[in-house]
């Protein structure tokens, strides 16, 4: 039997994006029901026990830039710690050797290294000129966004070395496609919501700090304030929606509102029904976004061996298979645990294999940044969102060729009474939980505003 719920505003997915809305909007005075298809809540933020050791399953890294995510944090009391990077990182280059070196330009010949600075200062002057929030408003944009961002990298260098290392940070590390799949406004709205290449090139920076207990402990907590407005287990099937509100129906309840957050990844957006259809344009748009792909891998071990040789746990190359790697231990543990990444087509090499075959490439990987102790972790696990059925891919969705200058100046915009928002449609924080709390806070404040439009015409 089919309960129904009145409420102001229904929201369709309890990540960071639906709660922080819904928080405000609860704040703001209005009625609220969120609905979440999962069990939990979180999204792509999910800390789990495995074999008794925590693990961050999704998202989990803190940067200086983020400061919604840091008022957020401050606001809910969640304490942060640094990350372990004391002694010096390891760079496995075309060669195979693996190199100790500090600082973020990796160690190559010394053309490739002042090939690789200079080309962080052409992206640096490009992204200086992009508006995170409306790139498709640069003057080249529809230049840009024509070319491909390895194109590019093959037109401004001819040092392959060089160019494997600069894609390495958008392509592997960020989209999780091949730098032939996304074109160079992608790359530079990437980087620009960071604040600079620069910044994604250093890792000190870009992956400065964890929360104590995980960065699920963000949604967690929201969610425990909204109580019993928060529904799992509740996917929406169908949303109805003309100009006095909408329904949003699962198989057991039917919530009408009188406005819509739909905040969940948009290769998502197609498995609700909405009655009438959402206008063209709104399709085609939903059709040119799409998530990449990457297994984040998760080694614990007695110890953190790495340390005693002076390694900080830092470690990247475009040609192993794992192509960056970080320590990862947890607050107050006296285990260590590494944490790497296989992306794109990479990680289709891999998923075409058994599991026991899986994991010894990837051990290898990661023996070659480390040594043989790596081999053999007390704990493994491997995250694969890809085959989550409410993510169905990492880390967020990104444009195909020509897709952003030509669509991405709709995302934002409401259809009706429905409103999209998340991570992925976010400027400053683009793909980071920062970005998904910005976009919250947007929106909750953009439906307070037109329930109060509607309230004074109505009057």
């Amino acid at each position: 039997m089919t309960e129904t719920l009145n409420a102001d505003v229904v929201i369709i997915g309890a990540g960071a994006t639906g709660l922080t809305a819904a928080t405000d909007l609860v704040k703001a005075g209005h009625s609220v029901v969120v609905l979440e298809a999962r069990d939990r809540v979180g999204g792509r933020l999910w800390t789990n026990d495995i074999e008794g050791q925590m693990f961050e399953i999704g998202g989990q890294w803190v940067s200086p830039d983020q400061t919604a995510l840091l008022a957020t944090l401050e606001e809910l009391g969640l304490p942060t710690y640094s990350r372990y990077r004391e002694g010096e990182s390891v760079y496995v280059g075309r060669d195979g050797v693996a190199k100790r070196f500090t600082g973020d330009i990796f160690p190559a010949s010394p053309t490739t290294e002042s090939e690789i600075e200079r080309l962080i200062v052409v992206l640096d002057e490009l992204v200086a000129q992009v508006d995170p929030d409306a790139p498709w408003a640069h003057p080249q944009a529809h230049e840009l966004d024509h070319v491909s961002f390895r194109t590019w990298l093959e037109q401004q260098s001819d040092d392959e070395e060089a160019r494997d290392n600069i894609a390495l940070f958008i392509a592997d590390a960020m989209l999780t496609k091949p730098a032939h799949a996304f074109s160079t406004l992608q790359a530079l709205l990437m980087a620009a919501s960071a604040g600079s290449f620069s910044n994604l090139v250093d890792a000190d920076f870009i992956l400065d700090k964890r929360v104590v207990g995980g960065l699920q402990g963000v949604p967690l907590a929201l969610a425990a304030s909204l109580g019993d407005r928060v529904k799992l287990e509740q996917p929406v099937h169908t949303l109805e929606w003309s100009d006095d509100g909408v329904v949003a129906t699962t198989d057991t309840l039917r919530v009408e509102a009188k406005r819509a957050l739909v905040a969940v990844p948009p290769n998502l957006y197609g498995r609700i029904d909405y009655v009438p259809p959402l206008p063209r344009r709104r399709h085609q748009l939903h059709q040119h976004l799409s998530l990449g792909l990457v297994i984040k891998v998760h080694a614990t071990y007695e110890t953190p061996f790495w340390r005693d040789k002076g390694l900080s746990g830092t470690a990247f190359s475009p040609y192993q298979l794992v192509h960056e790697a970080y320590d990862n231990s947890n607050h107050g543990e006296t285990r260590g645990t590494l944490v790497g990444f296989v992306s794109d087509e990479k990680a289709d090499r891999v998923f075409a294999l058994d599991a026991d075959e899986r994991k010894r490439l990837i051990l290898e990987s990661l023996a070659a940044y480390y040594g043989d102790e790596a081999l053999s972790p007390a704990v493994y696990y491997e995250s694969d969102w890809a085959s989550e059925e409410w993510t169905q891919g990492a880390y967020a969705a990104s444009y195909d060729l020509g897709g952003l200058s030509r669509y991405g100046q709709d995302q934002n915009s409401p259809v009706g009474p429905i409103r999209f928002g998340s991570s992925d449609l976010a400027g400053l924080g683009f793909q980071h939980v920062d970005g998904a709390i910005r976009v919250g806070h947007r929106i909750g404040a953009e439906i307070a505003e037109s329930l109060a439009a509607t309230a004074v015409a109505s009057a």
